[in-house]
C-alpha cells in the first residue's frame, strides 16, 4: 500500500517476487538448466563465433532441479529396461574396415622390426627412440580411427609389480559353497502348472552395516558416549569395497552372473545401506550366508595412535623432498616403507574389517508387477540428494548427531593419498608440501558425503546392454521421429542438427568447428538471466512443436482406423 508519501515500503517491496527467481523456477519448471555452460563455437571457415548453452549435468536438485531430474529420469528408464530382461544384452561390434586393418598391420610391422634390431644388439639408442615414437604415432592413428582399446600392452604396465596377499578366509567368516558358474545373466525360469504361464523373478535386496549401539526412532544415539563413532567412519569410508566383495560372492554362489543396479543412500542413524535391484533370484538362506560371509580387510598401516597433533605436526624438507620429525628432523617412513613393515610382520592385523549387519531383506518381484514400479520408484527416490541431505535435521540432537560423525571422519585416513597419515608418523603415498592432517580435500571428508565417497549408482556392465549415453540417444532418436525431422536434415537456418551438439568440453575441435569454454564477463556473452530468457522460450517453442506432432499423429491413426 503507498504510503502518504506515494511510496511503497520497504517490508512491501521485499514481499515482491523477485523477477530473476521467477525466471529460474519457470525453467525448472519447463526443464530447463538454470545454472548452463556458455561455449563459443567458432567456424573455421567463416571464422564466425556463436555462444552456445549446455546444460551443466548436474546430478544434485540443490544445484539444478532440471539437469538433476534429467538424469534421475534416465536413471530409472535404465532400471527399468534392465531388471527382467528374458535374454542376455549382446553388443556386437561392427566388423574392422581396411583402414583400421591396414593402421594395425603397419603397427604389426613396425613392432616386429623395433624387436628384431633391439635383439640383435646393433640398435643405437636414437633408432630405437625413433622408432617408439613411430609406435606411438601408430598406436594414436589407431585409436583416431575408431578401434576401442590398445593392440599392445606397454612395457610399463606389464612390468609394473603389484602387492599381493593371501586370499585364505578369514576364519571368523563362514566359507561359501560355490557353483559351476553359467555364461548367462539370467535367472531361472518357473512354470506355472495351471496356466502354463513362464515367470523369471527378480529380487529387490536391502543390506545395511552393522550396528554401532543403540539408536532412537531419529537415527540419534541412545547413548552418544558409547556410540562407535570411529568404527561408524571407517565403515563408511570403505562401504564400496564391500559392496564390490558382495556382487562378487553372490555370482560365485548364484552360478550365473548375476546383474544388478544398486544406489547407496544412509538411514537415519547417517550410516550407508545398500538398495539392489538383480536380475534373476537365489534362495533366501544362501542370501542371508552371502551376506553374513562377506567382508573387506583393509590392509593399512595402523591409524589408532596419534604421533603428532595440534601444532607439534611434520614438516616438509625441501632439501630432501620428504616429511620429517618437526623436533630431531628424522625423515619419516613412506607409504611403501609403511606396507614393507606390515608385510614383514607375521602376526599383523589389517586397520579395519568392515562387514554388513545381521538385517537382510530380499523381496521377489515379478516383471510388470505394481511391486516392481514401485522398487524402481524407490531406487531412485534420493539420487538428486546429496547424502547428507537425504534426511533433514530437525533437532538438536540430530545436529549433533552430524557434528560428531564429521569429527569422526576429520581425521581418519580415507585413501594412501590421504593429508591424516602425517598424523600417525607415516607419510602419505605421493607426498607434496602444504599437506596438514584434519583438512584433506577428499570429498569422503565433506560433511555432505559423510564418508562415503563411493558412486551413488552402481550398474553392472551387462545390465541392459545400454550406457547413460545410449539412452540420452534413445530419448533423442524418439523426440526426432515425433517431429518427423531426421539427424542429417538442416533447420530453417542451415544448421545441421548434429553440428549443433557440442564436444566433449576436453575436446577444442568437431569438425568444421572449434569449441572453448566462454567466460561470463567475455563481451559477446549474454547475461545468465538474458540467456535463461530465451533457453525457456526455445524449450516452450520445442515443446508446442512436440505436442503439435503428436496431435497430428494420433488424428492421421484416427483416420486410418475410421476407413479400416
Amino acid at each position: 500500500m503507498p504510503t502518504p508519501t506515494g511510496k511503497s515500503t520497504r517490508a512491501e517491496r521485499l514481499a515482491q517476487p523477485l523477477a530473476r527467481e521467477v525466471a529460474e523456477t519457470i525453467a525448472a519448471e519447463k526443464g530447463v538448466c538454470i545454472r548452463p555452460v556458455a561455449l563459443r563455437r567458432t567456424d573455421i571457415a567463416t571464422g564466425r563465433t556463436e555462444i552456445i548453452d549446455v546444460p551443466c549435468n548436474s546430478t544434485l536438485e540443490s544445484r539444478c532441479p532440471a539437469c538433476a531430474r534429467r538424469k534421475r529420469s534416465i536413471r530409472r528408464t535404465q532400471c527399468e529396461e534392465g531388471w527382467h530382461l528374458s535374454e542376455d544384452p549382446t553388443v556386437v561390434p561392427d566388423p574392422a574396415s581396411e583402414v583400421q586393418r591396414a593402421w594395425v598391420e603397419r603397427r604389426a610391422m613396425v613392432t616386429a622390426e623395433r624387436d628384431r634390431i633391439v635383439e640383435d644388439g646393433r640398435a643405437t639408442p636414437a633408432e630405437v627412440a625413433a622408432l617408439d615414437a613411430a609406435i606411438a604415432d601408430l598406436d594414436a592413428e589407431i585409436a583416431a580411427s575408431g578401434l576401442r582399446g590398445s593392440v599392445s600392452r606397454s612395457a610399463s604396465a606389464s612390468g609394473r609389480s603389484r602387492r599381493v596377499r593371501s586370499t585364505r578366509r578369514r576364519q571368523d567368516a563362514p566359507d561359501l559353497p560355490q557353483r559351476q558358474k553359467a555364461p548367462t545373466t539370467v535367472g531361472r525360469a518357473f512354470e506355472d502348472p495351471a496356466t502354463g504361464r513362464m515367470f523369471r523373478p527378480s529380487l529387490f535386496i536391502t543390506l545395511t552395516c552393522d550396528t554401532y549401539g543403540r539408536v532412537k526412532a531419529d537415527g540419534t544415539p541412545v547413548d552418544p558416549a558409547a556410540y562407535d563413532y570411529r568404527r561408524a567412519a571407517r565403515d563408511a569410508l570403505h562401504f564400496s569395497k564391500l559392496i564390490d566383495r558382495f556382487v562378487q560372492n553372490l555370482r560365485r554362489v548364484a552360478g550365473f552372473d548375476i546383474q544388478y543396479f544398486a544406489t547407496v543412500e544412509p538411514q537415519r542413524r547417517l550410516a550407508p545401506h545398500l538398495h539392489m535391484a538383480t536380475r534373476g533370484t537365489i534362495p533366501r538362506a544362501e542370501l542371508r550366508q552371502v551376506a553374513a560371509a562377506t567382508y573387506h580387510q583393509v590392509w593399512w598401516p595402523p591409524a589408532d595412535e596419534v604421533v603428532y597433533d595440534g601444532a607439534n605436526l611434520p614438516v616438509w624438507d625441501e632439501a630432501v623432498g620428504t616429511y620429517v620429525d618437526p623436533r630431531t628432523g628424522e625423515v619419516l617412513p613412506t607409504w611403501g616403507e609403511a606396507l614393507d613393515a606390515l608385510d614383514a610382520d607375521p602376526d599383523a592385523e589389517p586397520m579395519h574389517v568392515v562387514r554388513f549387519g545381521p538385517q537382510v531383506d530380499a523381496k521377489g518381484v515379478l516383471a510388470g508387477s505394481p511391486d516392481a514400479d514401485r522398487c524402481v520408484r524407490y531406487l531412485a527416490k534420493y539420487l538428486t540428494k546429496d547424502i547428507a541431505e537425504c534426511h533433514a535435521v530437525e533437532t538438536d540432537a540430530q545436529a549433533r548427531h552430524v557434528e560428531r560423525l564429521v569429527e569422526a571422519l576429520r581425521f581418519e585416513p580415507c585413501s594412501p593419498r590421504c593429508a591424516n597419515w602425517l598424523r600417525y608418523g607415516i607419510q602419505p603415498d605421493s607426498a607434496k608440501p602444504g599437506m596438514v592432517p584434519g583438512y584433506c580435500r577428499s570429498k569422503a571428508h565433506r560433511r555432505e558425503h559423510l564418508g562415503y565417497a563411493g558412486r551413488r549408482v552402481l550398474v553392472s556392465r551387462k545390465w541392459s546392454g545400454k550406457t547413460m549415453a545410449d539412452h540420452k540417444a534413445d530419448r533423442l532418436t524418439w523426440v526426432l521421429n515425433a517431429l518427423g525431422v531426421s539427424p542429417g536434415q538442416t533447420d530453417n537456418e542451415g544448421q545441421d542438427h548434429a553440428a549443433q551438439q557440442p564436444p566433449a568440453l576436453a575436446s577444442v575441435s568437431s569438425g568444421d568447428h572449434t569449441w572453448e569454454l566462454a567466460r561470463p564477463t567475455d563481451p559477446d556473452v549474454p547475461p545468465r538471466e538474458h540467456r535463461l530468457l530465451r533457453a525457456v522460450g526455445e524449450a516452450l517453442k520445442r515443446r508446442a512443436q512436440l505436442d503439435a506432432a503428436r496431435r497430428t499423429g494420433l488424428s492421421a491413426t484416427s483416420a486410418m482406423e475410421q476407413v479400416a
